[in-house]
């Protein structure tokens, strides 16, 4: 691949007016995938929700959550890694042939049928070895607790396939640049567990209702691929398996994944560890704790980094292509000032307003005041690392686009011996906490030398509009978390302790903080943020 700099300096400046019509382009198409985030993350906050309500933070839900990690770490093993960093570009790629998209819809119908071959044998092996996979993620919990563990796995584990088709479809459509189907289809998962919780289970007794639960996940999986199958109708994907090695599309797709396999691998050795670290700390709440605090986290990640990371992918991919790299640059730069004017408030107010968010969303039922105080702490110091974690969803998308994906991987395996060297001596006297705090240390480390490495191969992503852009939007988040801070402080003692009272201790500062926040960047006159809001605008009316 040629290199950044070999540009021609003499290429013009884009126009005040075709960059503003790019960074609106992306506000757009990151506007849409947001959306069905928002819906996602919603849905995923009343899906926790129901999850502690009816079945609190004990061993049970414990297991559930190990066994639902399972077909996660599969899906993440053989297709989430392989959907930005293979499936999208080469993709987007195939679209822009002028073969009205013959070449396509050969290619994508190959990957699904590879996939689902792979995918329907690794389900049959889980299903036969769901003891030893339990242990093995899980060597902490007792023989009754592992029992469970191993009978939810079974129940889940036919989801891998349905995810995995999801997967490849979803590439297919974001190459298309087709994102309203694919953007809302978390949304419908999430809502497949919710009727797992509230109307399955209710088919079961005692501890047995926690089957409806794994049953809920499944139906969740079946539904979130039936939605992406309308926006391919026009497809028409054949089954194409035969002589499937002399697809030069495919062969690429698979050298580009071989070094995000290595480090999805690393990467989950890791997430092993992590949660067998937790289930060896005597205290089993450690999990739904640490996963209640993760599910607010990716609230605000998949709303911001992966929006507007997925959204610019296809578009990096094609400059990439092209070699322009000025217009690679200026794209790449803009992305990151959307994010970061985005998710530096974000992270201030979340750390502000921790626990009276935990209180409103989850305690209640089998929910403990206990269990707000810890979720919360574990909130907090997940919260360390939200930033880094967000800047580094789109310096990965950048080297994926440029058909790098060897830099990210090693960087990967590198980071998660940064995570094991912070974790394993901080989880005998901090337990949760070290564990935490080691996840917070990973992303920090991660996005840094991500940023370095794409810096010293691209340069420019640093000057310019950042460094002006930077300082102004944490001056502005600061302000606003010290406004947030001072409603909240003098607020509280005031209202009732009631559900009223829990939504306003919540609502009342956080539009102080929205308030606050959009005058500060108008003052301090911060471009992006001024886009988004215009954005916003628009289509409220």
């Amino acid at each position: 691949m040629s290199n950044a700099h070999a540009a021609d300096p003499t290429t013009s400046s884009p126009s005040p007016v075709e960059e503003s019509a790019s960074r609106s382009g992306i506000a757009r198409a990151a506007g849409l995938i947001g959306l069905g985030n928002i819906a996602s993350r919603v849905l995923g906050l009343v899906r926790e929700m129901v999850i502690a309500t009816q079945f609190g933070t004990g061993p049970l839900t414990a297991a559930f959550t190990i066994a639902s990690q399972v077909p996660t770490t599969i899906y993440d093993l053989l297709i989430g890694g392989l959907l930005s960093s293979a499936l999208v570009p080469v993709f987007s790629e195939y679209a822009t042939r002028q073969d009205n998209n013959t070449s396509l819809w050969r290619l994508a119908s190959i990957v699904l049928s590879l996939t689902t071959l792979l995918l329907s044998l690794l389900t049959a092996i889980i299903l036969i070895f769901a003891p030893q996979v339990t242990v093995l993620f899980a060597s902490g919990f007792d023989p009754e607790l592992r029992a469970a563990t191993t009978l939810l796995l079974r129940l889940i584990a036919p989801s891998i396939l349905f995810f995995g088709l999801s997967g490849v479809l979803t590439g297919l459509l974001y190459a298309l640049k087709r994102f309203a189907f694919v953007a809302f289809a978390p949304a419908i998962f999430n809502l497949g567990i919710i009727t797992g919780a509230l109307v399955l289970s209710r088919a079961f007794e005692g501890n047995a209702r926690i089957i409806g639960l794994a049953l809920g996940l499944f139906l969740g999986s079946v539904l979130q691929l039936l939605l992406l199958l309308p926006d391919l109708r026009m497809v028409q994907l054949r089954r194409q398996l035969g002589a499937f090695w002399e697809e030069p599309g495919l062969r690429r797709i698979l050298t580009l994944y071989v070094p995000i396999a290595l480090s999805v691998v690393i990467a989950n050795i890791g997430v092993i560890v992590d949660r067998n670290l937790a289930s060896n700390t005597g205290v089993p709440q450690t999990i739904p704790w640490m996963r209640n605090a993760t599910t607010l986290i990716q609230f605000p990640l998949g709303l911001v980094a992966a929006a507007i990371s997925l959204a610019i992918l296809p578009s990096l991919s094609r400059l990439a292509a092209t070699e322009d790299w000025p217009g690679y640059r200026r794209t790449l730069q803009m992305g990151l000032r959307m994010v970061l004017v985005l998710i530096i408030p974000a992270t201030i107010g979340l750390f502000v307003l921790a626990e009276p968010i935990v209180r409103l969303l989850f305690e209640r039922g089998a929910f403990l005041p206990e269990d707000t105080y810890w979720t919360a702490l574990a909130l907090r110091f997940y919260l360390l690392g939200l930033i880094f974690a967000a800047i580094d969803q789109l310096l990965i998308i950048a080297f994926y686009s440029r058909q790098d994906t060897w830099t990210p991987a090693l960087v990967g395996i590198f980071t998660v011996g940064v995570y094991l060297v912070v974790a394993l001596p901080l989880v005998g006297p901090f337990k949760m906490l070290g564990l935490v705090l080691a996840n917070s240390v990973q992303h920090f480390a991660h996005a840094v030398v991500m940023l370095y490495l794409l810096q010293r191969r691209l340069g420019g992503l640093t000057g310019g509009g950042m460094r002006r852009m930077v300082p102004c939007t944490l001056l502005a988040a600061l302000g606003m978390g010290v406004m947030v801070w001072a409603t909240s402080f003098i607020g509280a003692p005031l209202l009732p302790a009631t559900l009223v009272g829990q939504v306003a201790a919540v609502v009342l500062p956080g539009i102080v903080g929205l308030g606050s926040y959009a005058l500060l960047t108008t003052i301090l006159r911060i471009e992006e943020a001024q886009e988004i809001a215009r954005l916003l605008l628009r289509r409220a009316r």
